[in-house]
């Protein structure tokens, strides 16, 4: 297990490239975490770099194929800075991403505390703790130059991809009723191409996917706070994006949201 200054070197480390929009191939051998709980330790000190609270969750690898395309058996966690946090329509640089994508997603924002205990949440506590649902586009990095051979380990170290994040209007919508599942969402790059997806894309339910986080944060100890959102996970195959796009997403009954990259 690596100690607190282990855990701090590699947490600098990563913040180091976040802020710098720079990458390196792995953490140092000597402070390189190996197993998830290692990686979340080292997770958590990038949060106490923020200048705000904590905005919430994101939950990456949610589909199979996301999985198989990083090398993880499973979704993993990562927090949302508040910082980090764009309006919709913001103009996106993409001079130092790396990944060069926007997800489009189903977030949630909790409108009281889950606190961590033995038994798992079900489903249906969970959104009952939930007040508003929103459409939302994640635009993902890693400060990894190749992030799909690094393993879940140091991804989870690297706040699971998290970088900007752009969350729309809470819906007014009764989605509460609607089968999230099986619900479709589009969404275009303007002008040039099209795109649709299915919430089954997100751990076969963005409830589920939900139910996961909160369970997963469980088991580290850590409480789902009120006024917290988690976006659950992208919908679609992530758009590549190049500066002049402008991605539009459109989750129907449940609002747009949008973002430009330049």
């Amino acid at each position: 297990m690596l100690d607190p200054n282990q855990d701090a070197q590699a947490s600098a480390l990563l913040w180091q490239h976040w802020e710098g929009g720079t990458r390196l191939d792995e953490i140092p051998a000597a402070f390189r975490p190996s197993t998830r709980a290692e990686g979340y330790a080292i997770q958590a000190l990038l949060e106490s770099r923020s200048a705000a609270p904590r905005f919430g969750w994101k939950i990456a690898a949610t589909s199979v194929a996301g999985q198989k395309h990083i090398n993880v058996d499973g979704p993993l966690a990562g927090r949302l800075l508040k910082e980090k946090v764009l309006e919709v329509g913001a103009e996106i640089s993409l001079a130092t991403s790396n990944m060069c994508v926007a997800e489009v997603e189903f977030a949630f924002r909790f409108g009281r505390d889950l606190t961590p205990r033995l038994a798992e949440y079900k489903v249906e506590e969970v959104l009952a703790a939930v007040t508003t649902l929103h459409p939302a586009i994640e635009i993902p990095d890693s400060r990894f130059n190749d992030f799909c051979k690094v393993g879940a380990a140091q991804l989870i170290a690297d706040n699971a991809c998290a970088n900007l994040f752009i969350l729309g209007e809470a819906t007014t919508a009764d989605w509460r009723t609607v089968d999230l599942a099986t619900y479709e969402v589009d969404a275009e790059i303007v002008g040039k191409s099209a795109h649709r997806g299915i919430g089954s894309n997100v751990l076969g339910d963005p409830r589920v996917a939900l139910t996961w986080i909160v369970n997963e944060l469980s088991a580290l100890g850590i409480t789902m706070r009120a006024g917290e959102v988690v976006t659950t996970g992208t919908c679609l195959v992530p758009i590549a994006v190049q500066p002049g796009d402008e991605v539009r997403a459109d989750f129907g009954r449940f609002g747009k949201v949008s973002a430009k990259f330049c």
